[in-house]
């Protein structure tokens, strides 16, 4: 049974709050769950010690089992130090789309356009 450590959640709509839980990878995101492990209150401020409760020892038990978690999970945990911080690379994620990049490309286009026309002007006056 592969195990993941995992936000379920909580709240009503535009509300968030999230358990922290070990579930069975396959059950739902706010479906069955083994053991609830801690919470998370994204509406509190950063430096709150409300905002990430965790109970560490079960965390640890439940890693020691294989258990995996999910990408923000693992911050939570990297931010206690329980976890060694991992290095993460989305080079996509600073590439315009593609209208943005063919915008930029007529822009471009113009631009040099702009430029030439000057250097024309100012031979045909000589």
């Amino acid at each position: 049974m592969a195990m993941k450590i995992r936000l379920a959640r909580g709240g009503s709509k535009k509300r968030p709050f999230y358990r922290v839980v070990a579930a069975d990878s396959r059950m739902p995101r706010d479906g069955r769950f083994i053991e609830k492990l801690g919470t998370y209150n994204p509406l509190l401020p950063k430096d709150s010690e409300e905002r990430v409760k965790l109970d560490m020892e079960r965390v640890q038990y439940w890693l020691d089992q294989g258990a995996q978690p999910t990408d923000r999970v693992a911050r939570f945990l990297e931010a206690s130090g329980t976890v060694a911080k991992t290095e993460r690379n989305n080079p996509k994620k600073a590439v315009p789309g593609k209208k943005a990049q063919d915008r930029a490309e007529e822009k471009a286009a113009k631009a040099a356009e702009a430029a030439e026309a000057p250097a024309e002007e100012a031979a045909a006056e000589e």
